[in-house]
């Protein structure tokens, strides 16, 4: 497998299509805005203040992370590099490689996180502890 560093993950801008009269449309197609094909979506919203969320890592997962409503951060860590991003924009996503933690955090009040992700949820693609992260990311 692919050891990716968290310079290899970027925002991407997704179409966005405007009508003063009804407002704007972002577009996600599977193969076409993504390199991957989603099998899952889900979002995280009504975050309590000073929490945060993720603390993981996947072995296989791709996922590209939407701020749909409000702002958060996203700090990504590939054992010896950390990245920031602060998501605000409806029409940006952030794409996420495998093999990369992530925190995400600061969030604003009524934010949405909706993530896109290339497989359905298996267990055993995450690392939950920090210390196994950095063991896989060294085998």
């Amino acid at each position: 497998m692919a050891k990716y560093s968290v310079f290899d993950c970027s925002v991407i801008e997704l179409d966005r299509h405007h009508s003063d009269r009804k407002g704007n449309l972002s577009v996600v197609e599977n193969g076409i805005t993504l390199p991957f094909d989603v099998k899952r979506i889900y979002y995280l919203y009504d975050v309590p203040g000073g929490e945060s969320r993720g603390s993981h890592a996947h072995k296989e997962l791709e996922q590209l992370i939407v701020a749909a409503s409000g702002s958060f951060r996203v700090t990504l860590d590939d054992g010896r590099t950390k990245r920031t991003f602060f998501l605000n924009r409806p029409y940006q996503g952030l794409y996420v490689k495998p093999g990369l933690w992530r925190d995400l955090d600061d969030f604003s009040s009524g934010a949405v996180c909706v993530v896109l992700a290339s497989d359905v949820y298996r267990a055993e693609d995450y690392i939950r502890d920090y210390k196994d992260f950095i063991k896989f990311r060294n085998e």
